[in-house]
């Protein structure tokens, strides 16, 4: 599986791994990144439609939160329209979060791809990440989601920031900005999601206005359309199986994965695999 095509076993491959690990603690991107690199997706001519590619599965995430929380985007858009106070509410909390992160990205986003994307500073997050969630986790509040304030928000928003390095894990810094803030687990958790829409949103169709037409060009329409497809449905699963199992555990797995995934890479490219 090379070259400059996008296969249909590389298609369904990358829409299960943006699906599993978009929503999860442990780095969408650093799991996309590696996995094109050990089957050698998105070399020589195919590089920059690979990489606009990696971006647009992001659709089928975002459809998969879209649909497992449409109520909530439902209550916010009943609250623009004047009809929901706490749908409000939120809707501001989250335009608060997104804010930082967005100003970052574009400020700064070309220069964090040449000096990060790589499997040396994937790994590096991975670990570091894994070690601080096995080493400290803030216990949370008992604030729910329209009670977050537009300052605390912007706690969240900064903190979104430093996923900007590849691996660190959006999900995984918002999640945990959230507790130490006092949200709940369970509106830490919503509001983790509800974010990363918001955000995925924005690059996504960003980076497919800009760069789409290469991609249909380079790979065509129907496969990278599988890849979508196979996101949504994998990604639906993971967010169902994530929520049920921080109903009664705790975030450990996540650490401890994210330390064994580090410790594979490091061999993989110590070994010259990758």
């Amino acid at each position: 599986m090379t070259g400059d095509a996008l296969s249909l076993p590389e298609a369904i491959l990358l829409g299960i791994v943006e699906g599993v690990t978009e929503f999860l603690p442990i780095s969408s991107t650093g799991h996309l990144l590696v996995v094109s690199d050990l089957i050698g997706f998105g070399q020589g001519a195919a590089s920059s439609a690979a990489d606009t590619y990696a971006i647009a599965i992001q659709f089928g995430a975002i459809l998969a939160v879209l649909a497992l929380y449409r109520m909530r985007v439902w209550s916010m858009m009943r609250g623009v329209a004047g009809r929901d106070v706490d749908g409000l509410s939120v809707l501001k909390a989250l335009v608060a979060a997104f804010l930082p992160a967005a100003i970052l990205g574009v400020a700064l986003g070309d220069r964090i791809k040449d000096a990060l994307f790589g499997p040396l500073p994937v790994a590096i997050a991975w670990a570091v990440g894994g070690l601080a969630l096995l080493v400290w986790v803030p216990r949370g509040g008992t604030t729910s989601l329209h009670e977050l304030t537009v300052r605390s928000a912007l706690i969240i928003g900064i903190a979104q920031g430093i996923a900007l390095w590849p691996g660190v894990s959006r999900s995984l810094v918002t999640l945990i900005a959230g507790l130490a803030i006092g949200l709940s687990l369970a509106a830490a958790i919503e509001f983790s999601f509800l974010l990363g829409l918001i955000t995925l949103t924005a690059a996504t169709v960003f980076d497919t206005a800009r760069n789409g037409g290469e991609l249909v060009d380079m790979f065509g329409i129907a496969t990278p359309l599988v890849g979508v497809v196979t996101a949504f449905v994998t990604a639906l699963i993971a967010v169902r199986w994530m929520v049920s199992y921080l109903n009664s555990r705790s975030l450990a797995i996540f650490g401890w994965y994210r330390l064994a995934v580090a410790s594979v890479a490091f061999v993989l490219m110590a070994t010259g695999a990758l």
